[in-house]
């Protein structure tokens, strides 16, 4: 099953409670995509819309963030940091682990964007099994659907760990773009459910399919 709605994500997510057997994989929006871009504006937007993206994330279910630092008028924006001071202010809520996937080859000199993305995962009252241990750093983001998108290798890898280890039945993205993470939750044979405020985005979400990528 997938199931797309047209909504802005955060209104959605107050409005529903997710599957106990979730697990949450997503990418907030960069400051470019706000008509206003204003940082300090989209700075708050970003603590607060991860905040409550854990917040209404179940008691014992996973949510992981992809995302990629920004430079901005000559200073560095370090999303993972966002993130962790969204998570303080959720009770009970603690960062399993932190990855890193490489956006373009060691050693390579890069411009605007880190040559790598973050992966972090976040939960409440979940215990990860001793099998649970996996690589810190992911070699490759994989093919991009669109230009936002996450790559279909890390997203691939998520997916399966929520699948695997924090045993997610359903995947959902409030900010699923395209349907990147949804097109793959339902090849590894997972329910998917995205928001996209966008109506042509939204199309495409409950569209899109993809081959046989399989991911790191």
């Amino acid at each position: 099953m997938r199931a797309v709605h047209e909504a802005d994500a955060l209104a959605w997510l107050d409005q529903h409670a997710l599957p106990q057997r979730c697990g949450v994989l997503t990418s907030l929006p960069n400051v470019d995509e706000f008509a206003h871009r204003d940082l300090d504006r989209w700075r708050a937007w970003f603590v607060d819309a991860a905040e409550r993206t854990i917040a209404r994330t179940p008691a014992g279910a996973a949510c992981v963030f992809f995302q990629t630092d920004i430079r901005h008028g000559g200073t560095w924006i370090d999303k993972s940091f966002l993130l962790q001071l969204a998570a303080q202010r959720v009770d009970g809520a603690a960062l399993l682990w932190h990855k890193l996937a490489l956006r373009a080859p060691l050693g390579t000199t890069t411009n605007e964007r880190p040559g790598y993305a973050h992966l972090l995962c976040f939960a409440r009252n979940l215990t990860l099994a001793d099998d649970s241990a996996c690589p810190d750093v992911l070699p490759a983001l994989g093919r991009m659907t669109w230009a936002r998108a996450i790559g279909v290798d890390v997203a691939t890898w998520a997916v399966r760990w929520l699948r695997d280890h924090a045993r997610a039945a359903t995947i959902v993205d409030p900010f699923c773009g395209v349907g990147t993470v949804l097109a793959i939750a339902e090849r590894e044979g997972l329910d998917a459910i995205g928001v996209e405020r966008n109506p042509g985005r939204a199309a495409k979400a409950r569209a899109l399919r993809l081959g046989g990528e399989t991911g790191g």
